[in-house]
């Protein structure tokens, strides 16, 4: 099969699941902020805060992790096109090959050693044209999957072992 049909295949099939679930499904965009909150508040301790440019981000804890959700590319502080997943962890240095090895073997979670060689682990969701809130949760998921394993690639001891 020729590339061109696949892609013209893949189109097609992604232009009628849009219009499917657009048609009944609880959709989430970046201005269902507080729904975005109770979804991550199921899946351990999530609080609503301020970024510094008046952006709604959530702070949370998973599994004895720290997170916090960003809110990106808003208007006005609200309509947000897109979320970014964040976990840093201050004073666990991996090296570079084990940042590397993670980013090679993983799919989900961009990892990378911040300016001070910090451990840091992030996911980004996009929101422009909206997600289910059962797709919402199942990201959760991932990103609780994500925490999981980054934290025992990298050695930090999270809040629940110590």
């Amino acid at each position: 099969m020729k590339i061109s049909t696949l892609i013209l295949a893949g189109a097609l099939f992604a232009g009628l699941a849009t219009s499917a679930y657009a048609a009944g499904d609880d959709v989430l965009d970046g201005s269902n902020v507080d729904e975005i909150l109770s979804l991550a508040s199921s899946h351990g301790n999530a609080d609503l805060q301020k970024q510094d440019n008046g952006d709604p981000k959530i702070k949370g804890d998973m599994n004895g992790v720290s997170y916090s959700i960003y809110f990106m590319n808003c208007t006005d502080n609200k309509d947000c096109e897109d979320l970014n997943f964040y976990s840093g962890f201050l004073n666990v240095k991996p090296s570079t090959e084990t940042i590397n090895k993670w980013n090679q073997e993983k799919r989900f979670g961009k990892a990378y050693l911040d300016e001070d060689g910090d451990a840091v682990v992030e996911m980004d969701i996009n929101l422009e044209h909206g997600i289910t809130s059962d797709n919402m949760d199942a990201d959760l998921d991932v990103w609780g999957i994500v925490l999981d394993q980054y934290t025992d690639e990298i050695g930090y001891k999270k809040d629940d072992d110590k």
